[in-house]
């Protein structure tokens, strides 16, 4: 087996709304239909489903790797009206680390590594 890609799905409890909120998070859309639509920036996507399960929402986890978790905690703090929730970056062992509970509840684990990493 060669794997050439790997996407996840996430969930969204109000489909515009989501597609809105990553699309202000810096994301674009490249493919879309009523039921999904694929996102992505730079060399990373991800599919946004028009499709809510609270279950698999509350207990989805992504992580993305960004160059500068400073940076993404000052986007989110423009973006309040989405009914988002994120912590304040932290440092941990390998890096930093901010929290993001998206539109649907969803768990992003938002990571700049460190140099050492």
């Amino acid at each position: 087996m060669q794997v050439e890609d790997i996407k996840v799905f996430i969930p969204s409890q109000d489909f515009a709304l989501s597609k809105a909120f990553y699309l202000a998070m810096g994301f674009s859309i490249i493919f879309e239909t009523a039921q999904v639509c694929e996102f992505e920036n730079g060399d990373c996507s991800f599919l946004l489903q028009n499709f809510y399960h609270e279950g698999l929402a509350n207990n989805l986890m992504v992580q993305l790797v960004v160059s500068s978790v400073e940076d993404v905690h000052k986007t989110l703090q423009s973006l309040t009206e989405f009914g988002i929730k994120f912590s304040e970056p932290e440092t941990v062992p390998w890096g930093n680390v901010l929290h993001l509970w998206g539109p649907a509840g969803e768990l992003w684990h938002i990571t700049q590594f460190s140099e050492s990493s």
